[in-house]
């Protein structure tokens, strides 16, 4: 539908930015917080772009009070962030940290004093490596209930300020990048086991939310989904059948488990052909069912287009950019289903990553005719080499132009009926990007830092900065 006029945002809109604990705190062994996944991956050489890693990250835990000053001048509606679970559970069970809780005690106090919602990510990828050594984490029944532990914490300490939660962020991505392609923790190349691991997380998702809705009046959950919509090569019938099998196989495989409580029958199929389909127990379906989202969290960076595979043909992940040289990653595909293939209507990031603002916008509208649930965009932003120039100038009008027609795409989406409740960007800050490092920068505010020195951590406000804040200061109506 192309429309003469766009509705308006409504005046409640949540306009947010949103970051993860290990990307941004720094402090990783201090105040009793044990150590994550990540703090131990991150030591073995080669694994993140030279050897970086979140001990001091951009040290959010020492500056936030700085941070949130500078999301206060911007008039931020909203901040999404995670809570480290290590930091609370220095061993993911047993002995709570005080110290721990005190911390987000005191940046949910400092965020509310600033009239700015937060919104809590229960889990952004840092297990506490006590779990994982213990009984191989996400791979075992175990984690369910001291997930659980921890998320009812939190509920009884921050469910009487907080509405918005997000439980699991992209299971999807720490399921694959862990367990299939082991280029994140726990670094496995097997996907057998990656379907047992992800039927656990949304065992352990569910319950979740299920207790919450014991613990938590007048509030929100759901899972934050990476959403990378398919579009068929051509219209030639294998390739519409192949967007159908990407789909179901690369999306609604987590969504259909969360929002209707079981899988997709041709993903499923496929799966138990290959004699790899997770074991599914006696009472799994019925807690997947009663564990249903309030709303859906979707990370939306791209969109991905594919085509007709034979059945010896492309095979995984070859090689994925992490380096920022243009045109190094490697199309992939699963044999007799589908593979990628370049869209030759869109233009790429230095990443590889398609820039598709429409995808946005046919995004959610996939997802609202399937779910019918409202939607939070929990992360959109483009990773670029921003270039800091004299008197603290930051020009990054590529950035300005990719929010802006990612923001209009979510403003076409409203008219078009969806419920949208927010747009949160990635990131406020300029933060550490897992495998990237610190090049690939995402924010508002850059921080004076780079792979081979902290320096002094300065934060400076780029011109995103300013045209972010007239979007919100008019509701989304000047872009």
């Amino acid at each position: 539908m192309i429309y003469d006029k766009l509705d308006n945002f409504k005046e409640d809109f949540l306009w947010g930015s949103a970051s993860a604990a290990y990307q941004v705190e720094g402090a990783y062994d201090i105040d009793g917080k044990g150590p994550s996944i990540w703090d131990k991956f991150s030591e073995v050489p080669g694994k993140t772009y030279k050897g970086t890693n979140g001990k001091v990250a951009v040290d959010h835990y020492n500056r936030y009070k700085e941070d949130i000053a500078l999301m206060k001048e911007m008039g931020l509606k909203a901040y999404r962030f995670s809570i480290s679970w290590s930091r609370i559970y220095p061993k993911g069970r047993g002995e709570i940290n005080e110290k721990g809780l005190e911390f987000y005690d005191n940046l949910i106090d400092e965020l509310i004093r600033s009239k700015i919602k937060p919104i809590i990510t229960i889990y952004h990828w840092d297990l506490p490596q006590y779990l994982q050594d213990l009984y191989g984490g996400w791979e075992s029944r175990e984690i369910i209930d001291d997930f659980n532990n921890y998320c009812i914490t939190l509920y009884k300490r921050y469910g009487g300020k907080v509405k918005y939660w997000i439980t699991l962020n992209e299971q999807n991505v720490f399921m694959l990048l862990g367990y299939k392609l082991g280029i994140h923790p726990p670094g496995v190349k097997d996907e057998k086991r990656m379907l047992k691991a992800n039927h656990i997380a949304s065992l352990a998702n569910a319950k979740a939310i299920v207790s919450f809705r014991e613990y938590v009046t007048n509030g929100m959950v759901g899972p934050s989904f990476a959403f990378t919509p398919n579009y068929a090569y051509t219209c030639k019938p294998e390739d519409v059948l192949a967007r159908e099998n990407a789909e179901d196989m690369n999306c609604h495989w987590w969504l259909d488990a969360y929002c209707f409580g079981n899988y997709p029958a041709f993903a499923l199929s496929y799966y138990e052909k290959q004699g790899i389909a997770p074991e599914i127990e006696d009472g799994d379906l019925e807690l997947l069912e009663k564990g249903k989202p309030d709303f859906i969290g979707i990370n939306y960076y791209r969109s991905e287009t594919v085509e007709e595979n034979p059945i010896n043909g492309i095979n995984d992940f070859e090689e994925i950019n992490t380096s920022g040289k243009k045109g190094t990653s490697k199309d992939y595909g699963i044999p007799g289903n589908f593979k990628t293939i370049k869209n030759p209507y869109l233009e790429r990031t230095n990443w590889d990553w398609e820039i598709d603002p429409t995808g946005l916008r046919i995004g959610i509208r996939r997802i609202n005719s399937r779910y019918r649930l409202p939607i939070l965009v929990t992360e959109n932003g483009l990773g670029e080499f921003d270039k800091l120039e004299q008197n603290d100038v930051i020009n990054d009008e590529y950035r300005i132009k990719f929010i802006k027609n990612h923001i209009l795409a979510c403003k076409q989406a409203v008219t078009d009926g969806v419920e949208l409740l927010g747009y949160c960007t990635w990131s406020f800050t300029d933060l550490l990007s897992w495998l990237n490092g610190y090049q690939k920068r995402y924010g508002f505010v850059y921080v004076d830092r780079d792979e081979n020195s902290e320096k002094e951590l300065k934060r400076i406000k780029k011109n995103s900065f300013y045209w972010y804040k007239n979007v919100i200061e008019t509701n989304g109506k000047d872009l």
